[in-house]
Formats: structure tokens, C-alpha cells, sequence
């Protein structure tokens, strides 16, 4: 166990961010059995008020070294812009604090090794926003891979095509010093499920990209991107964005040497609680397809609230995260290099193994 914790002491949470995404994590704190919700910090006096009035019990704050400094807070999840994550992560760690951090770990390597060792050196768990993981949708396609759906995988289609992105609090998300770039936001995630999926194959070791941008104004926010990571044994990913297009609309599809999957989601966006979705497998030999019940709801507001419970799992020594640290900086990697490659589109770079 990580820490002096019984089966009926709640694992205490710190909030820090309490923007549209920060909200939806108050709440699957909030509702997660087994958690407890003890103090937000919330930049804006809008988003302090935002936070008083839906949890008018917990204590609110604009600052966010009083919640780091609390020391009945055992878990601090940050849900802030990118360009305050490492500073804030390394400072909640050094406070002993175990850290749940909203993807990306960072907008360039050197970061995510600064909190890497600021974890480390805490020997806190450090758990990266990878909720695609935990979700009965994405999820049940890997456990499905696992145990051998699909043979050996060949070949992983991950594809988005969805509405543009809001500008977020102040305009960060169409800023680049502040956001990176756009690949760290959303495909970033599919970056961390093509490698996941494909694991039994090995390290990618090669990216290929094209991008570009309705807005000239912006080249380097690109509004349509596409990748393709080779990986060992001639097997490939393929990732792929739009945000010039409507609702949201996201698929994955794997295809082996004995059978494949299909996975599809749709909302009106992506924090729906009423989409539609479904996966399907078939089989190889006879051409026959099916579809797999995924036990539940599908959905990234149904996945915080099982990426919440995990976290309090892992605290209590009872699971492992579900991605940590090393997988955050790896994801990171990916989406830095793929930029780079869009550069020269057409032109394959190799990628060098994770260290």
C-alpha cells in the first residue's frame, strides 16, 4: 500500500482548475465511491464562484499553493492549462502529494522529465489523464487484442472528426506558447491507444505526417492531421484528426492475422452523456462479424469517474495505475515527433527508442 489507507477511509482529493473539464472531475470525485473531495483552486473569480456554488461545502481558493499545502490531501488533480503543468505537478509532488495530471504531461520532453523526477524523487504516483483507457468502449478493444481477437495485430485506424475547439480560459488553446500545438491536445490520446493496442509488437519506430490549417494565421494549429507510426513486423497506425467539421465522431478499427474490430462513437461532443456507440468483431476465416456488449455506458464523462476510482485504487495498493509517467512522456514524444515530420510530409522519421 502507498499509504496508511483501510477500506473505509476515503482517498482525499485536491482539485486544482475548475474550468469545463475541472468541473466535470469535481463532480466524478464528488461521485466516486471511495473518494472524497476536499478543497478546489480555481484561477478566476468566475470559476471560484462556478466551484462555491456546486460544491458549496468544500473550501475554495485562488491560489493554488493553500491546496498544496493542505496536508489532508492526499491526491491532487490538475486539470489546468499545459503551459502550468509542470510547475504546478512538481510543486504538489514535493509536497508529498500524490498527482493525477491532465494530458498532456507537458508541451516538450524537457518538462515531463522534470516532473518525472520530482515524482521520483517523492516516490508519490504520478498518474497521467489517459482516461481512454479506462474506458468500456476503447478498453474492451484492448482486452479483446489481449486475449487474441485479432491474431497479431497488422494494422490500427484511430480517426476524430469533430466540431473546432473552444478557445478555453483566456484564449490558451489557440495560443502556442501556451497550449504547444494541437497534437498534444486530442491525438495525443490516440497516439497513447495505437501504442497500447499494438504493445505486444514492440516500440514504434518510424512517424510520417501531413497537417494543415484553416487559418493562415495560425499554420502551426493545424485543423487536419494525420500520422501513420510503423512498428515492428511491418504492422502500422494510422492517426488522424479533423476539428473542421461537426458534433463528435471518433473510430477505431484493428485488423490481424485472425480476425478484426470496429469501434465507433458519436455525440453531439465529447462530453455527452447520451452517445451512440458500438463495437464489432469478426472473424477471419469466416467472414463473420458480431457485436460485443461493452458492459455499460461510453463516454469521457463516464471514463473520469472510472479513471477517479483507479486512482484510489492504486493509492491503496490495490491495482496499478493506468498510466503513469513514463506513458505520458512516451505519448508526448510521439505527438513532438509527428509535428516535426508533418514538416516534410511524405518523408518517414525514424523514432528513437523510448528512454
Amino acid at each position: 500500500m502507498t499509504a496508511d489507507f483501510t477500506a473505509n477511509k476515503p482517498v482525499r482529493f485536491g482539485l486544482v482548475g475548475y474550468g469545463a473539464w475541472g468541473s466535470h472531475h469535481a463532480r466524478a470525485i464528488a461521485d466516486t465511491p471511495g473518494a472524497e473531495l476536499v478543497m478546489i483552486a480555481a484561477n478566476s473569480a468566475q470559476s471560484q464562484a462556478a466551484a462555491a456554488s456546486a460544491h458549496p461545502h468544500i473550501p475554495v481558493t485562488g491560489d493554488y499553493k493553500q491546496l498544496i499545502a493542505n496536508p489532508d490531501i492526499d491526491v491532487v488533480d490538475i486539470v489546468v492549462p499545459t503551459h502550468l503543468h509542470t510547475e504546478i505537478a512538481c510543486a504538489a509532488l514535493q509536497h508529498n502529494h500524490h498527482v493525477l495530471l491532465e494530458k498532456p504531461m507537458a508541451a516538450n520532453e524537457a518538462d515531463c522529465h522534470r516532473i518525472l523526477a520530482a515524482a521520483d524523487a517523492s516516490k508519490k504516483l504520478l498518474a497521467i489523464g489517459f482516461e481512454l483507457r479506462m474506458s468500456r468502449l476503447w478498453g474492451r478493444v484492448h482486452q479483446l487484442i489481449q486475449e487474441g481477437a485479432v491474431g497479431t495485430p497488422q494494422y490500427c485506424l484511430i480517426e476524430l472528426f469533430r466540431r473546432p475547439y473552444r478557445q478555453g480560459s483566456a484564449g490558451w488553446r489557440y495560443d502556442r506558447s501556451r497550449v504547444g500545438n494541437w497534437i498534444l491536445e486530442e491525438p495525443i490520446h490516440f497516439f497513447d491507444l495505437a501504442c497500447w493496442y499494438l504493445s505486444q509488437l514492440g516500440e514504434p519506430t518510424a512517424v510520417q505526417a501531413r497537417s494543415n490549417s484553416r487559418d493562415p494565421g495560425r499554420p502551426l494549429l493545424t485543423d487536419n492531421f494525420t500520422a501513420i507510426l510503423d512498428f515492428p513486423g511491418g504492422a502500422w497506425a494510422v492517426i488522424s484528426q479533423t476539428l473542421a467539421a461537426f458534433e463528435h465522431h471518433q473510430t477505431v478499427k484493428i485488423t490481424g492475422t485472425a480476425g478484426s474490430l470496429w469501434a465507433s462513437w458519436s455525440g453531439i461532443m465529447d462530453r455527452t452523456t447520451t452517445p451512440q456507440f458500438f463495437l464489432k468483431q469478426g472473424s477471419a476465416a469466416t467472414g463473420e462479424s458480431w457485436l460485443v456488449d461493452c458492459g455499460g455506458p461510453a463516454g469521457e464523462i463516464f471514463e473520469l469517474q472510472q479513471q477517479i476510482a483507479r486512482i484510489c485504487d492504486a493509492v491503496r495498493g490495490e491495482q496499478p495505475l493506468h498510466a503513469d509517467g513514463r506513458d505520458g512522456l512516451n505519448a508526448v514524444r510521439l505527438c513532438l515527433a509527428a509535428e516535426q515530420a508533418a514538416l516534410t510530409p511524405g518523408q518517414s522519421q525514424p523514432l528513437a527508442a523510448p528512454h
